[in-house]
């Protein structure tokens, strides 16, 4: 593991996702997930996200167009939190799944508003607005 990257990733992901999600998920990493957390946060996170190519704004718009398409309502939930913190708009957030049941089909928009319309209602006390 490149322990750099690795520390670059968890600060992003513990900013965009929130500190006590990503610290609940690494405490609760047992020997069967741990190498998952680990390599989600060193690459996902550290080299990807880390990255200067796109802004956290736009990562995060590609990130729920992806989710949604590939039907992934737990992902979904978490990475709506997270594109509020980056900027994402609800009403974005709105266009971005819309755009998502055109292309990748009406059930995969009516399982991601679904999922987002539950996040949203549930957002953490820091970005409640």
């Amino acid at each position: 593991m490149d322990k750099e990257r690795y520390e670059r990733g968890l600060e992003i992901r513990k900013r965009v996702l929130g500190k006590d999600y990503v610290e609940a998920a690494l405490a609760a990493a047992d020997d069967f997930n741990r190498p998952m957390q680990e390599l989600s946060t060193e690459y996902c996170w550290g080299a990807i996200w880390g990255r200067e190519g796109l802004s956290p704004k736009l990562r995060s718009i590609v990130n729920l167009a992806m989710i949604s398409a590939l039907n992934r309502p737990h992902e979904l939930k978490i990475h709506v939190a997270g594109a509020l913190r980056n900027g994402v708009t609800r009403d974005e957030i709105r266009e971005v799944l819309l755009q998502v049941a055109v292309y990748a089909g009406i059930p995969a928009g009516m399982d991601s508003f679904r999922a987002a319309k539950e996040a949203l209602a549930a957002l953490p006390d820091d970005i409640k607005a």
